[in-house]
């Protein structure tokens, strides 16, 4: 059976578009849930930290999945009390307890999250690290700045899009009503940035400048203004600059 132009609207058109939608989830869950926003927050300020320690590869990596498992325990957490209001304009045990157990999900992430910041920021050992290295050298790998500037870019999209998108973007607006910055070209233009301070290869970073334009090109191309896309390349490239700053000057 074919489907409805009314029942179009539940699927993705294709991966683009599902992307683009799932960063519409994020931005929605960030404009209307407090929790959300003091959770990107303190992931913004738990990135910038890391940076004045030396992690091991396995150590960044569980810093990162505890921060966006908190993030993604909430997210579920929305979807799912968002789901339960939609479907019980009564109060009901059952809805409750959905709501309950989604939140208890939250609250055990949010556990994990400090124990594993316990072990990598305030054990005796990392106290030291930290004060025998601040101002004087700050994280010496690449691949840890780079990643450390490419979520700070996420970060910063996904709060730049909730202040000038937000619940709008779930609303019936002209499309172009609100200045909406390309998250796609922040993040290629972070990864070029990163690419070609790592490397300061000219080939690579020809290579790479040619994939950022790709990207940037297809995004005015289909929903975004050249303004909105050179918006969001610069603040790609400024954030992963600021990141790579910060290390030269304390250094």
């Amino acid at each position: 059976m074919a489907r409805s132009k009314k029942d179009s609207r539940l699927y993705n058109k294709d991966f683009i578009d599902s992307c683009n939608n799932a960063v519409n989830g994020i931005v929605y869950s960030a404009t209307t849930q407090t929790n959300i926003r003091k959770q990107i927050v303190l992931g913004v300020m738990v990135m910038i930290l890391s940076l004045f320690y030396n992690f091991t590869t396995s150590e960044f990596l569980s810093l990162t999945i505890a921060i966006f498992f908190v993030i993604f325990a909430e997210l579920i957490n929305t979807a799912i009390e968002t789901v339960v209001d939609l479907l019980v304009d009564v109060y009901h045990p059952k809805a409750k307890i959905a709501k309950d157990v989604a939140a208890g999900a939250v609250l055990l992430a949010s556990i994990n999250s400090i124990i594993v910041a316990y072990f990598l920021f305030f054990r005796e050992a990392k106290l030291l690290e930290l004060s025998n290295s601040i101002f004087k050298t700050m994280a010496s790998s690449n691949a840890h700045l780079a990643m450390v500037g490419i979520i700070l870019t996420m970060f910063a999209i996904i709060v730049v899009k909730a202040m000038t998108d937000g619940r709008n973007n779930f609303k019936n607006v002209e499309k172009h009503a609100h200045f909406i910055p390309s998250g796609q070209s922040a993040i290629a233009f972070a990864l070029l940035t990163a690419i070609w301070i790592n490397t300061k290869n000219l080939f690579v970073f020809c290579l790479s400048l040619t994939l950022a334009i790709m990207v940037a090109g297809n995004r005015v191309s289909t929903k975004r203004t050249f303004a909105e896309t050179l918006f969001g390349a610069f603040m790609g490239v400024l954030v992963v600059t600021l990141v790579y700053g910060l290390t030269i000057v304390n250094m």
